[in-house]
């Protein structure tokens, strides 16, 4: 049973993120740097924190897998990078895994992003 307010499914989760003016998306730049392309700001994965991970698994497709990782650079503004799991990664840039494994993580409760 769903608790009021659980995030349980990828739409609700960007929804969520919208209605907060969070929905920057971030994507690999040509020179294998994260960027936000909407403020013009290229980041290096020192520059950036991993708050908060969900993943979620397509209800009628166990292999439609995504996760999305909520990220806050050193100004305190906060943006998405989505991507599908495992083998059927959206990434097909050289270094977005490793570029992914180096930022530090600092799991955040959802009260602090969606209250």
């Amino acid at each position: 049973m769903e608790k009021p307010g659980e995030m349980t499914t990828l739409s609700r989760v960007m929804q969520k993120l919208h209605e907060k003016g969070l929905d920057h998306e971030l994507k690999m730049s040509d020179h294998g740097r994260m960027q936000n392309i909407e403020k013009q700001k290229i980041y290096n994965p020192e520059e950036l924190k991993i708050i908060k991970t969900y993943r979620f698994e397509g209800e009628s497709d166990p292999a439609d897998m995504s996760v999305l990782y909520l990220i806050e650079d050193k100004e305190g503004e906060i943006g998405y990078v989505l991507d599908a799991y495992g083998v059927y990664s959206t990434h097909e840039e050289a270094g977005f895994d490793e570029f992914i494994q180096k930022i530090p993580v600092e799991d955040r409760e959802d009260q602090l992003i969606f209250a």
